[in-house]
């Protein structure tokens, strides 16, 4: 006798989420695509099986055995993923944006983790990997192709239609805020830290070159570290280790070098095509990849880009063209608001470019995500 399928139900209907829907329904005969919660109003052309959509969060409940969350909208991601939690369904994210603000709070509330796929989970089952194979991490790595702090509206619009994604999500790479939110996420996640405001960032043609640099920096510290290599034409993410002694000839043979840091590269991250090894991972009873941990050290910060008098609203700031992100270590940055919760904002007294925001800079709505980060950072 055949088992049930287990149902999943998704939270979203973009990229990602579209993306993961097909995957299920065209490759994984165990799985349902049973629920999609959705607060648009319309239909969605590019969306498959809109006859699943729903607007109603105990719908999604009653038709899920699990939750993949990937709304990228940290308020909405937070009120949904605590319904979640307390009715005991396990949550499965891409939204790193969400981990960084808020997710801490639910860290010990059920089982939620970030999927494998975007780079916080491609470092995270990378790191997972090494550490098996007798490694000891000193530097979770990322790779990054371009930067501009301050891209213009025409550019993103340009650049967003010829990659067939969001304007907001466009920006958010190129101006750095993801990137830098990515390895917040797994810098909380392991224990780890970051060198300074910003992180290092070097510039490289030899990602595994300057990827040593980065170890010897973090061995100096004697903490492991997560960074980014700006390496144009390269992709994916990387884990640098040291290794017993012992094992220098048989790593040399295997074409890892002469040590005592060796670089493991994984070439690639592919998003919603990989979100369901996470998916068979919890259903087994794997148990959590990655989350932002209960006690967090790094917080993402928002950086005016330009002078915001008072009044200004900031309808998103993640991805917009008033305010970038930086990772910091929450004890250097005491009273920063979260870029994350900078959403529907309006600003209270002048912030001048270059500035980072505080509680009280702004005025945020009234949600559960203003709580819980004012619990965790003011």
């Amino acid at each position: 006798m055949n088992s049930p399928k287990k149902r999943i139900g998704l939270v979203g209907t973009g990229f990602i989420a579209s993306g993961f829907a097909r995957l299920v329904h065209n490759h994984a005969p165990d799985l349902e695509l049973s629920v999609v919660l959705t607060r648009r109003k319309g239909g969605v052309d590019f969306f498959p099986w809109t006859d699943r959509f729903t607007h109603s969060e105990q719908e999604l409940l009653d038709k899920s055995d699990l939750i993949v969350e990937c709304s990228g909208d940290v308020l909405h991601a937070t009120r949904i993923i605590d319904i979640a939690l307390r009715a005991g369904k396990p949550v499965v994210t891409m939204n790193s944006e969400f981990h960084v603000t808020t997710g801490s709070w639910f860290a010990d509330k059920g089982l939620l983790t970030e999927a494998e796929g975007d780079q916080p989970g491609s470092i995270a089952a990378l790191r997972e990997e090494a550490v098996m194979m007798g490694f000891k991490p000193l530097v979770y790595g990322n790779m990054k192709g371009f930067l501009n702090h301050h891209p213009t509206p025409e550019e993103m619009a340009y650049w967003a239609g010829k990659q067939g994604i969001s304007v907001e999500q466009t920006t958010s790479f190129t101006d750095g805020t993801k990137i830098q939110i990515e390895q917040a996420l797994v810098a909380n996640g392991f224990g780890g830290t970051i060198t300074r405001q910003g992180m290092e960032g070097p510039k490289a043609t030899d990602v595994t070159k300057a990827a040593i640099e980065l170890a010897r920096t973090a061995a100096e510290r004697g903490q492991a570290i997560s960074d980014y290599v700006l390496a144009p034409g390269n992709a994916g993410v990387f884990v640098v280790g040291t290794h017993d002694k012992s094992e220098w000839k048989a790593l040399n043979y295997l074409k890892l070098g002469d040590g005592p840091y060796y670089v493991l590269v994984r070439p690639f991250h592919l998003c919603q095509y990989e979100i369901i090894k996470t998916v068979r991972r919890v259903l087994g009873g794997g148990g959590v990849l990655l989350n932002n941990s209960s006690k967090p050290s790094i917080s993402i910060v928002g950086i005016a880009k330009v002078d915001l008098p008072v009044g200004t609203r900031i309808d998103r700031a993640i991805g917009g063209f008033q305010v970038r992100g930086e990772a910091a270590r929450i004890t250097d940055v005491k009273g920063h608001v979260p870029i994350g919760l900078i959403q529907d904002a309006v600003i209270t007294r002048p912030v001048s470019a270059g500035q980072t925001l505080s509680f009280d800079d702004v005025e945020l709505p009234d949600t559960l995500a203003l709580k819980i980060a004012r619990e965790l950072y003011a």
